[in-house]
């Protein structure tokens, strides 16, 4: 690939344009899901470290906008962030912060722990209220917790509690004692011998053996507000306005591929990703003939096109299929001429 391409490149695909293109989406259209990204793989992590303990329920997990199990529901809502680089890389820039591989993990394990008591209402078993205390106790949003009290197991690192997390609610104190306990290699039993928190393990140590083979009272249950459902943006979920961020996106066509391929109502309609493809070759001989770019600068710019007319899915009628090509000729043509005086496709 030329220099030249590669300039092309680095502006259509370059982050400051990627960032205005996902904060202008709405979430249940990112298009986002666990089946081949990377949180399919700590799932499958977590799933293998139960089948070690002979655990045979795998609780289900989704995409949602934070962590959590819904209450009283065995199964795991995970940030949609996480299944995409690029979402990763913006919550990172928006909020500070990112989870990375290890600490994904330790909420993982910290939500199969509520999966399970809710799965086997375990909060019902001989010893759990003794233990831990009483499950339904008002959960609070804000507790004191005490930082050396060794009545508790030290898990989770929250930004302000600390690794206090434990304290907050019984229900909280399980799953936290089930993380600690399902952690390979975390040798619960020397670390915590001294501490009266290892009562704690022991007990569900103990407990999960009696489940074993044993059938969940309940498997699943209906996600809580998954990202399907999400119809609001990604700068609205930040709070933020997304037009501060549009003079650095300067690849961005959006609105231009809006123009020429408008909301259709009808049926009879066919995607224009595919027009753009199957006109790929012709596009870029046409433009190359009157402008002073190289092939593969427009073909980075027609490809750029392509991708985004999929992404926003937008269509045209078939019986307008010669006037799209020339509208795509001309829009090519201007977005390449942008590019050859300005270095950017938007003014």
């Amino acid at each position: 690939m030329s220099p030249a391409a590669l300039r092309a490149l680095s502006v259509v695909n370059g982050w400051e344009t990627v960032r205005y293109e996902l904060l202008q989406t709405r979430l249940c259209d990112l298009g986002v899901s666990i089946e081949d990204s990377i949180v399919e793989n700590h799932i499958n992590r977590l799933y293998h470290e139960l089948d070690v303990k002979k655990l045979s329920f795998e609780p289900r997990c989704y995409l949602t906008d934070g962590w959590g199990c819904p209450d009283e529901v065995p199964i795991i809502g995970m940030p949609f962030y996480l299944a995409d680089r690029r979402l990763s890389r913006l919550e990172e820039e928006q909020t500070g912060e990112i989870e990375d591989e290890a600490f994904t993990m330790m909420l993982l394990r910290h939500e199969a722990g509520h999966a399970f008591n809710y799965a086997y209402r375990l909060w019902e078993y001989d010893g759990w209220t003794e233990m831990f205390g009483k499950f339904f106790k008002p959960y609070r949003d804000h507790y004191l917790p005490n930082p050396m009290s060794r009545q508790f197991v030290r898990h989770i690192s929250h930004h302000k509690w600390g690794r206090t997390y434990a304290q907050k609610h019984p229900d909280e104190d399980f799953a936290e004692t089930f993380a600690v306990w399902l952690t390979p290699r975390s040798a619960w039993r020397r670390k915590y011998r001294y501490w009266p928190a290892i009562k704690k393990l022991e007990y569900l140590d103990s407990l999960m053996k009696e489940i074993r083979g044993v059938k969940p009272l309940r498997s699943d249950g209906p996600d809580y507000q998954p990202i399907e459902n999400m119809t609001w943006t990604l700068a609205e979920h930040y709070g933020k306005q997304a037009e501060r961020y549009r003079a650095e996106a300067q690849g961005f066509v959006d609105d231009k591929l809006h123009e020429v391929f408008p909301l259709l109502r009808t049926r009879l309609k066919k995607p224009a990703a595919s027009l753009i493809q199957d006109e790929r070759l012709t596009l870029a001989e046409r433009v190359v003939r009157w402008t002073t770019l190289k092939t593969d600068e427009v073909a980075a710019i027609v490809d750029k096109l392509a991708d985004r007319a999929e992404s926003l899915d937008l269509y045209y009628r078939s019986k307008d299929r010669q006037n799209k090509i020339l509208d795509l000729v001309a829009l090519v043509t201007s977005l390449c001429m942008d590019f050859n005086y300005t270095g950017r496709l938007t003014g």
